[in-house]
């Protein structure tokens, strides 16, 4: 009896051998921890994604600025008119100097982040900006207007630059398009709450409302106070300077598996060039953008042209004049003119939503095409509408749905894809003053399209200038064909390595996936 109950339980189970309960149990609890890993996982996921969507937003807010500042000179512009009796050309030169005067803040902007960083970068972009609103908004006189304007420009120069950078290189891959869209939102957000503040504030007194209106855009400003106690620094800016430690923490809030932030941070280190020292020569950065490499000039090539080519298309021509189209398409009340405006700021900032949804699914290049290509036929539309059409409702209607269709087909692709791809594509060291320049390239367009517009609309007419617009995006649709790579789900240190091969088919402007696991091989 002693031998049989030392083999067996008192239920008749054999304690020696395998029990199939004692499995069921194990397979429980081992379920139980799996299912336990899986929750602390999304949990984890759901608040790297909230974390990381919030710096986007913040890091975007600089972007209000110039958007606001777009839109709502559009309208006051009539007023200030009205009110300091400026000429056709001081109207010209007061609307573009703030993006050619945006230049200085660009190239600054670049070394700018390389020394205190991409954080306080837009700090500084935001106190400069908020000076300039300031000033002009208590301005006597044109000339106190314009010193106000040419401060506002500096600091849109930081802040359009250093937007873009910084969010790039802190988003996770699989996010990047869809999040570094984010300051293309708020510009048009910007852009939309200036033609509404005109319609809100067109009531008042001349010489009191279009000092409201510009000194609404300062509010943006103080948000952005509040952000930098909540925003990281970029972790390859960190990298750059050998914090790894702080580097690891911020990757550590910014990806959602952990796994893959040794893997990250190593790739960051070899392409700042701190685990391969000899990976680059030791040139300045920039003797290097003077004297570039193959790879290199590709890249200048591609981010400097797409950024051109958004801005010489003739998109601030249609949203600073607006008024002015719409004005020559036949409507005369100015109220009538600013709602007009109105609806044009809807479907420019309706339409960037489309774009985020997208930019990380259908990828980078297919956008392009459907904007480019959409707005050449609605500026061809424009200019057929004010050349043909005539003053009355047909043409008046014709003019809003093209101007409405150009800035949508606008906000689907080159505007924010423009910086996206701009923000992607140039080498980590080289990343910030090489997407100043690109900024540059934007802002010299933006400025010369602005300052000329209203001359050479008067030499060859409005429906004449707008036939060289659709001309111009044609060219941009061979562009984008034969010198925009795919970026889509590639690191920032997998898409350097696309422009260091002439292996991908430049020449049909065609890179694929597979391209990059083949380069990342051979590697």
């Amino acid at each position: 009896m002693g031998t049989a109950e030392n083999e067996t339980g008192l239920s008749g189970i054999p304690f020696g051998t395998k029990n199939k309960y004692t499995e069921l149990t194990k397979v429980d609890d081992d379920d139980g921890e799996d299912a336990s890993h899986h929750h602390h996982q999304q949990k984890r996921s759901a608040s790297t994604r909230k974390y990381v969507f919030a710096c986007a937003i913040f890091a975007s807010l600089n972007s209000v600025l110039l958007g606001y500042d777009v839109g709502v000179m559009s309208g006051a512009i009539i007023f200030i008119q009205e009110d300091l009796k400026i000429t056709e050309v001081q109207e010209e030169v007061l609307v573009g100097i703030l993006s050619v005067v945006s230049i200085f803040g660009s190239l600054a902007g670049g070394r700018t982040s390389d020394i205190i960083g991409r954080k306080w970068t837009m700090a500084l972009a935001a106190l400069v900006f908020q000076t300039g609103a300031v000033v002009m908004t208590l301005a006597p006189s044109f000339e106190v207007l314009m010193i106000g304007r040419l401060l506002a420009g500096v600091g849109i120069g930081f802040g359009v630059m250093i937007a873009p950078v910084y969010i790039a290189e802190i988003s996770p891959t699989i996010a990047r398009g869809s999040l570094t869209s984010f300051p293309e939102i708020f510009i048009n957000l910007g852009i939309l709450l200036g033609y509404v503040s005109n319609y809100a504030f067109s009531g008042l007194p001349a010489h009191i409302n279009w000092r409201i209106m510009l000194a609404v855009g300062i509010l943006p400003s103080i948000f952005i106070g509040f952000a930098l106690f909540i925003i990281p620094e970029s972790p390859r800016w960190l990298v750059m300077q050998n914090r790894i430690d702080e580097a690891r923490s911020v990757l550590m809030k910014t990806n959602e598996d952990q796994s893959e932030v040794e893997e990250r941070l190593n790739e960051i280190q070899e392409a700042a060039g701190n685990s391969n020292a000899d990976k680059y020569e030791e040139k300045s950065v920039a003797r290097e953008l003077l004297s570039p490499s193959p790879s290199l000039r590709r890249m200048l090539i591609t981010g400097f042209g797409i950024q051109c080519f958004q801005q010489i298309t003739g998109i601030d021509a249609t949203v600073y004049y607006s008024p002015e189209i719409f004005r020559q398409a036949g409507i005369e009340d100015k109220s009538n003119l600013l709602a007009a405006t109105v609806a044009v700021g809807v479907a420019k900032t309706a339409f960037i939503l489309v774009a985020i949804l997208l930019i990380d699914k259908l990828g980078r290049k297919p956008l392009l095409y459907i904007s480019t290509i959409g707005m050449t036929i609605c500026l061809f539309c424009l200019g057929i509408s004010l050349s043909v059409l005539g003053k009355g409702p047909i043409g008046i209607a014709f003019a809003i749905l093209s101007v409405c269709g150009n800035v949508a087909f606008f906000s689907v692709g080159i505007g924010p894809v423009c910086w996206v791809v701009t923000s992607e594509i140039f080498p980590l060291r080289l990343r910030a003053q090489a997407s100043a320049l690109g900024a540059v390239g934007n802002r010299v367009c933006s400025g010369l399209i602005a300052m000329s517009f209203l001359s050479v609309s008067d030499a060859i007419s409005f429906g004449g200038t707008f036939f060289i617009f659709s001309a111009i995006s044609a060219l941009s649709v061979l562009f984008v064909y034969r010198l925009v790579p795919e970026t889509k789900g590639k690191s920032l240190e997998q898409i350097e390595l696309l422009f260091q091969t002439d292996e991908l088919g430049w020449e049909g402007g065609q890179v694929e996936l597979g391209d990059v696991e083949h380069l990342v091989q051979k590697e």
